[in-house]
C-alpha cells in the first residue's frame, strides 16, 4: 500500500510537462546569448548543476534512489535564472536555485506535493534581497558581449516596466517589443520566441489555454479601465482609446507577464483540476499581478501573485467546485 499522502499526484504523472520545459528554455537561452553573449548560457548552467546536486543530496539524505527522469528541479532553476538581468552574479542564481528547489519543492515533500511554484519562491527571495541588483538591465545589443565575471563596469539602465510604475510611457518600436530587443530580464523580453514555445507546449499537451487567456484578460482589462499613465484611470473608458490601447500593450508585453502565462501558470501541481477553477485561478492571479505591479515594491509583481494566490488556490478551487455542485443539485431538484 503507497504510504504518500491523499491529494499527492504521483511522482511520474506529469514529469514530461518539465522535460519539455527545460527543452522550451534553450530557445530563450540562446536569444539571450545572441544579445548578451555567452554569459546567460553560464548562469543557466550553474543554476542547472546546482538544481541537480540538491536532487541528488535530498535523495541521498531520505535514502531514496535519486530519480534520474524527473527534471522538475532542472525546470525551475532555468526559469529562475531567466527572470533575471544577465548581469545577475552567480552567487545570485545558486542561492534562487537552492530557494526554489529546497524550500520551494523539497520542504513540502518534494515533486508532487508543493503548494506554491517553486520558482516563484526562488525568484522572490532573490528579487526581496537584491531588489537593487535584480531590477537593473543592461542594454540588449547583438553580440556585444558581457563580462563572464565581474559585470561592474556595465551600464545598467531600468526597464519599461519601471517606467509604467513611474506613470511614463515607454516608447519602443513594435519590432522590438516582438524580438526583445530592449532591457530586461534575459529570458521573459522575446515575445516571439515565448509565442513559439507556447505553440509546442499546447501540441504536446502539457499546456492549458483556459487559465493563461483568462490571467492575460484580467491583466488587460485592468490595464485597459486602470492605466498608469497620468489620469486617465479617472477619465471615462470610452475616452483617450489610443493611449489606453498602448498602456494595455506595454503592461502584457513587458514585466514577464506572457512569460509567466507560458511557463509558470500550467504547472501540473499547482494549476486547478477543472476548467472552472483554472478560469477563476487565472483571472485573481491576472487582477492580483496587477496589483502587486501597481502597489507592491517590485516592479515584477506576477511571481509575488502567484505565491498570494497559491496560498488560497485550494480552498478556491473547493469553493468553485462546490458551487458547480450546488448548482447542478437546485437543477435537477427543480
Amino acid at each position: 500500500m503507497s504510504t504518500k499522502p491523499k491529494g499527492i499526484a504521483p511522482l511520474h504523472e506529469d514529469q514530461g510537462t518539465h522535460t519539455d520545459i527545460v527543452y522550451m528554455c534553450l530557445p530563450l537561452i540562446a536569444m539571450a546569448v545572441f544579445f548578451y553573449g555567452p554569459r546567460p548560457a553560464l548562469l543557466c548552467a550553474v543554476a542547472v548543476i546546482t538544481a541537480n546536486l540538491c536532487d541528488r543530496l535530498v535523495a541521498l539524505l531520505r535514502g531514496q534512489k535519486y530519480e534520474k527522469g524527473e527534471w522538475s528541479s532542472e525546470a525551475f532553476a532555468l526559469l529562475v535564472t531567466l527572470m533575471m538581468p544577465a548581469t545577475a552574479s552567480y552567487y545570485m542564481v545558486i542561492i534562487g536555485t537552492l530557494t526554489a528547489v529546497l524550500v520551494g519543492k523539497e520542504a513540502f515533500g518534494g515533486y508532487g506535493a508543493y503548494l506554491f511554484h517553486p520558482a516563484a519562491v526562488g525568484y522572490a527571495v532573490v528579487a526581496v534581497s537584491w531588489s537593487g541588483r535584480m531590477f537593473a538591465y543592461p542594454d540588449t545589443s547583438l553580440f556585444a558581449f558581457l563580462p563572464l565575471g565581474s559585470v561592474s563596469g556595465v551600464n545598467l539602465v531600468e526597464s519599461p516596466s519601471h517606467m509604467l510604475r513611474e506613470g511614463g510611457l515607454p516608447t519602443i518600436d513594435t519590432v522590438d517589443l516582438v524580438l526583445g530587443n530592449y532591457a530586461g530580464p534575459m529570458g521573459t523580453t522575446v515575445l516571439l520566441v515565448i509565442l513559439a514555445c507556447a505553440l509546442f507546449l499546447i501540441h504536446r499537451r502539457r499546456m492549458g489555454l483556459v487559465a493563461p487567456l483568462c490571467f492575460i484578460f484580467a491583466c488587460a482589462f485592468m490595464a485597459f479601465f486602470f492605466p498608469r499613465l497620468g489620469d486617465l484611470a479617472f477619465a471615462a473608458p470610452w475616452e483617450h482609446l489610443a493611449e489606453r490601447l498602448e498602456v494595455v500593450k506595454y503592461e502584457i508585453c513587458t514585466g514577464g507577464v506572457l512569460f509567466a502565462a507560458v511557463f509558470l501558470i500550467n504547472d501540473p501541481v499547482t494549476l486547478p483540476k477543472s476548467n472552472a477553477s483554472r478560469a477563476v485561478y487565472g483571472l485573481v492571479l491576472g487582477v492580483a499581478t496587477m496589483l502587486f505591479r501597481y502597489y507592491g515594491t517590485y516592479e515584477t509583481g506576477v511571481c509575488f501573485a502567484l505565491l498570494a494566490v497559491g496560498a488560497v488556490s485550494g480552498w478556491m478551487d473547493r469553493a468553485v467546485q462546490r458551487a458547480i455542485h450546488h448548482k447542478g443539485v437546485v437543477r435537477r431538484e427543480y
